[in-house]
């Protein structure tokens, strides 16, 4: 319990950091771009984009506490600069529970696919299925067991992809020294 909360104290002090600032600032405008670009939408309930990708790079080197934030604002401008139906607060809460998770189990720690894993599947069941459901079947009034199971099976699918996307993209920035360049600017 002791080394989760000196991980959520560290992040919250990455703050102090005009770099980290400034680095969500573009990790923001590169998930804005490839969320309004990057993005099908299959159903109204159901939609596959790459969007994540740079929150989750927030995540690994900012921690849950400046991913949570950072997840939250997201959700936030991306629906003010192109609203898809009616504001649902659940969403952001969920993407602010998503970084949060991924911040818990990526950040300061080696990057590999089992971890990857691991955090995608537990933020696909609960953050994504079970609660993204929920929210989605607030806001639509469609009934929860209706839009489950495909939102279930997008989520099983595109689980594996997911984490072999950002473990390879992390591992070519790493090895490119972006993330040397922005741990260096930080202290």
């Amino acid at each position: 319990m002791k080394k989760l909360l000196a991980l959520i104290s560290e992040s919250y002090h990455e703050f102090k950091n005009v770099s980290t600032i400034t680095c969500c600032a573009m990790f923001g405008a590169m998930s804005i771009v490839l969320g309004s670009f990057a993005t099908i939408r299959v159903t109204p309930n159901l939609k596959i984009g790459f969007g994540s990708l740079p929150n989750e790079l927030v995540d690994y080197l900012f921690g849950p506490v400046v991913g949570a934030l950072f997840g939250g604002g997201m959700d936030i401008v991306k629906f003010m600069l192109k609203p898809d139906g009616g504001f649902m607060p659940g969403l952001t809460f969920n993407a602010m529970l998503a970084a949060f998770i991924y911040g818990m189990f990526l950040y300061k720690r080696p990057l590999s696919l089992k971890r990857m894993l691991a955090a995608k599947f537990f933020v696909a069941m609960l953050c994504n299925v079970i609660l993204g459901t929920y929210w989605l079947s607030l806001l639509n009034g469609k009934g929860y067991l209706a839009i489950l199971p495909a939102r279930f099976i997008k989520n099983i699918i595109q689980w594996p992809v997911d984490s072999l996307l950002f473990i390879l993209v992390a591992k070519a920035l790493e090895r490119a020294g972006v993330f040397r360049l922005i741990r260096h600017h930080k202290k």
